[in-house]
C-alpha cells in the first residue's frame, strides 16, 4: 500500500537490473555530455565499430519500404518464416517448418514472450552463471524464480550436467542455455548440451537456446544446435539478424520451434495467443531475412585474417601482458570476460571497480555482477573495436590497476609496451 500521492513501482520489479545500460551506462553518457573523453567497451554493437551489414540486406529494407506500411501476420511474413525454417534445416533441424517459427522485434522480444506463456507464480527457470541478464530480468517479470547454474572458469568456462540436474525441482519448468555464451565466449561441447538435453527429457522441460552467437566461431570451433542434442524435447531456439548481420537497430529476431508438436500443444497456443497480442514484428525489417539468410560474410570476420579474429587476439595478448589478469580465451561471440585475481590490487566489488574505473579513465566495461552471480573481480569488455581502441582500452585498464598495487612492480609477463596514447588532449605514457 502507498500513501495518497505517492506512485510507486511493482514490487516485482525490485531484483530487476541490467547493467549493460543502467546507471553507470547513465554516468558515461554525462561524462561524454560534459565533453570527457569516454571509451565505450560495453555494448555488443558491430554497427559502431566500423563492421558495417552487407549492402544487399539493407537494400532489402529500401526495397520493401514501399509495401511495408500495414501489419503483417502475428507471427510475421510468410516468406521471411520461410527463410528461417530452411535457415535451420540447412543445420540438420529437419523437422523446422515456417509455421514453427515466431519472428520477433529482436530476441529480447521473445525471450520475454516465450517466459510469458510458460511460467506459473514461482516456477523456476535454471539460468547459466555468467548469463545476458535479460534472461534472468525476463524470469523475474514473468512471475518465476531464476535458478543460476554456474559455469566454471577452471573448465573453460563449461557447466556441469550434473551440477544442474540437481538444480531441479518440482518447480522448474526450462532450461536456458547460451551458446555461445555471452558474457565468456565459451562454446559449449557437445558431450554438455547432450547433458542438459537428457536432463530436459526426465524432468519434462521446456530447453530455451539463446544461439544469437551461432556464426560467430573461432579456431575451429564447431557449434552444435541444443535441438540437434533434443529432437523428441521441446526446444525453443533464438536467433536473429542483430549479430550476424551486424544490424541491431533493425530489431530482427525469431524463435524456432522443435519437439514442441505434442507434449507442448497447450504452450504453443499461449505462444500464438502473445504474438497476436503484439500485433506483428518489424515489417520493413522482415524484408531483409531472406536476403541475410542467403549471405554468410560472418565466416570472413572470424577466421584467420578477419577483423573479428584479429582483434580478439589482440585483446587476449594485451590482457595477457598485465600482471593479475586472465583471460579464458573466447572460442566464439565477441567479448571477453577477463578476471583480475584476488590479493594483487586493492579493488573494491565489481561495481565499485567498474565505476572507478569509468571516473578515473573514462573506460566503460561492464562489472561481472551484473551477469549474473560469479566470482568478483571479473569484466566484460568487446572485441569489437578495431586494434588501436583495444590498445588505449587495456592501457587504461593497466594503468589504472598500477595505481592500485598492493606490491612492487611485476616484470613478468610483459609484452612490449602499448603506444602513447592521448586522453582529453595530454599525452600520457602507458605504466611500465
Amino acid at each position: 500500500m502507498t500513501s495518497r500521492g505517492h506512485i510507486g513501482m511493482s514490487r516485482k520489479l525490485s531484483g530487476v537490473s541490467y547493467s549493460l545500460r543502467g546507471p553507470l551506462a547513465a554516468q558515461a553518457e554525462r561524462m561524454r555530455a560534459a565533453g570527457e573523453d569516454v571509451l565505450t567497451l560495453s555494448l555488443g554493437d558491430p554497427a559502431t565499430h566500423g563492421l558495417p551489414p552487407a549492402r544487399e540486406v539493407v537494400q532489402a529494407v529500401r526495397d520493401r519500404l514501399d509495401d511495408s506500411c500495414g501489419y503483417s501476420g502475428a507471427a510475421g511474413l510468410p516468406e521471411a518464416r520461410d527463410a528461417v525454417a530452411q535457415h535451420y534445416r540447412g543445420k540438420g533441424l529437419d523437422t523446422v517448418r515456417s509455421c514453427d517459427v515466431y519472428l520477433g522485434n529482436g530476441v529480447s522480444e521473445l525471450a520475454p514472450l516465450s517466459l510469458h506463456a510458460l511460467l506459473d507464480p514461482h516456477d523456476q527457470v535454471l539460468i547459466p552463471a555468467p548469463d545476458y541478464p535479460m534472461w534472468t530480468a525476463s524470469v523475474v517479470v514473468a512471475g518465476g524464480r531464476p535458478v543460476h547454474y554456474p559455469c566454471d572458469e577452471a573448465s573453460d568456462w563449461y557447466p556441469d550436467p550434473g551440477d544442474i540436474a540437481r538444480r531441479v525441482t518440482d518447480r522448474t519448468r526450462a532450461i536456458v542455455v547460451i551458446n555461445p555464451n555471452n558474457p565468456t565466449g565459451a562454446v559449449w561441447p557437445r558431450g554438455v548440451l547432450d547433458g542438459i538435453a537428457d536432463i530436459a527429457r526426465r524432468h519434462g522441460l521446456v530447453l530455451l537456446a539463446d544461439e544469437i552467437y551461432a556464426d560467430f566461431l573461432y579456431d575451429d570451433t564447431r557449434h552444435t544446435p541444443l535441438a540437434k542434442c533434443a529432437p523428441d524435447v521441446p526446444c525453443l531456439t533464438f536467433g536473429g539478424l542483430s549479430k550476424r548481420s551486424r544490424v541491431p537497430g533493425y530489431r530482427m529476431g525469431w524463435l524456432a520451434l522443435t519437439g514442441c508438436r505434442g507434449p507442448a500443444r497447450d504452450y504453443v497456443a499461449a505462444l500464438d495467443t502473445l504474438a497476436s497480442l503484439r500485433l506483428c514484428p518489424n515489417v520493413p525489417a522482415q524484408g531483409a531475412v531472406a536476403a541475410a539468410l542467403r549471405i554468410d560474410d560472418t565466416t570472413a570476420l572470424t577466421a584467420p585474417g578477419g577483423a573479428l579474429r584479429l582483434r580478439r587476439d589482440h585483446l587476449c595478448r594485451l590482457l595477457a601482458d598485465i600482471p593479475g589478469v586472465r583471460t579464458v580465451k573466447p572460442r566464439g561471440a565477441f567479448y571477453v570476460f577477463p578476471r583480475i585475481t584476488p590479493g594483487q590490487y586493492r579493488l573494491g566489488d565489481d561495481e565499485s571497480l567498474a565505476f572507478d574505473l569509468l571516473h578515473e579513465e573514462g573506460l566503460f566495461v561492464v562489472p561481472g555482477s551484473g551477469l549474473g552471480p560469479v566470482p568478483s573481480g571479473h569484466l566484460r569488455m568487446v572485441t569489437l573495436p578495431p586494434p588501436d581502441v583495444l590498445t588505449e582500452a587495456a592501457t587504461r585498464l593497466a594503468r589504472f590497476l598500477e595505481r592500485r598495487r598492493t606490491t612492487g612492480p611485476s616484470t613478468t609477463n610483459r609484452g612490449s609496451s602499448p603506444r602513447p596514447l592521448r586522453r582529453n588532449g595530454e599525452e600520457r605514457q602507458p605504466p611500465v
